[in-house]
């Protein structure tokens, strides 16, 4: 909460929409499932308080990716409403790490190094088999879906993996957008306020969503300005 509180009033903002963040244990406290478990605490007390799942949109960035989606198969699964839309920023979608840019990008993304993302996946997941759906989006049955909005940054480490869950989100029928931004690293939006290019990112994200959740549409340079 207190590390992304800046970036999702900023998000929350530029939308005009409350926003409720959730905390969850990190992997030191406890492995994998127990953020989807506290993930999926936070879904259904919004729903106890009559919240309409067509006005709830789902934002994550990293690994918030891995509940975003754990938290729709589960919906899913228990044949539960979905909600409007999600958006996912420099999401984390593959547990098995098979993404080329992890090489491709080696020289430019001075935090997630092949090497050390290795080593967080086994601190969150444990003995989690990688492969499955729930750790691992990309393997996931994506049909059925709400509309995904996905960022990234050109030179992040990371990026081909939201390049190859946009292609198995768009072969499943899910509406998709992808926005890969250059000369950026990693969830680049926590500067928003700050640096032009995270207004803008935010921007679009706001006026791709508004009219998701039943919001007047507005422009890309009105939402980022909002944002900023």
């Amino acid at each position: 909460i207190y590390t992304h509180r800046k970036l999702v009033g900023h998000l929350a903002k530029a939308v005009g929409c409350r926003a409720l963040l959730y905390g969850y244990p990190l992997a030191d406290q406890a492995k994998y499932p127990a953020q989807l478990e506290a993930a999926m605490t936070a879904w259904d007390w919004l729903i106890d308080q009559d919240f309409d799942t067509r006005r709830i949109a789902l934002a994550a960035d990293s690994c918030g990716a891995v509940l975003t989606y754990g938290v729709l198969q589960r919906l899913r699964a228990r044949e539960r409403p979905l909600p409007a839309a999600t958006l996912i920023i420099s999401g984390w979608f593959d547990m098995a790490l098979t993404a080329t840019s992890y090489e491709t990008n080696r020289e430019k993304d001075p935090f997630f190094a092949k090497g050390g993302v290795d080593w967080l996946v086994t601190n969150f997941i444990g003995d989690y088999d990688r492969l499955d759906p729930e750790v691992s989006p990309l393997y996931a049955d994506l049909s059925g879906f709400p509309p995904v909005f996905l960022q990234a940054g050109a030179d992040e480490t990371l990026v081909d993996e939201s390049r190859m869950f946009a292609e198995r989100a768009r072969q499943a029928g899910v509406e998709t957008r992808l926005d890969v931004f250059d000369d950026m690293l990693h969830s680049f939006q926590m500067m928003a306020g700050k640096a032009p290019e995270a207004d803008d990112a935010i921007g679009r994200l706001a006026t791709w969503v508004r009219p998701r959740l039943g919001l007047p549409a507005i422009s890309d340079k009105a939402a980022g300005d909002r944002a900023a």
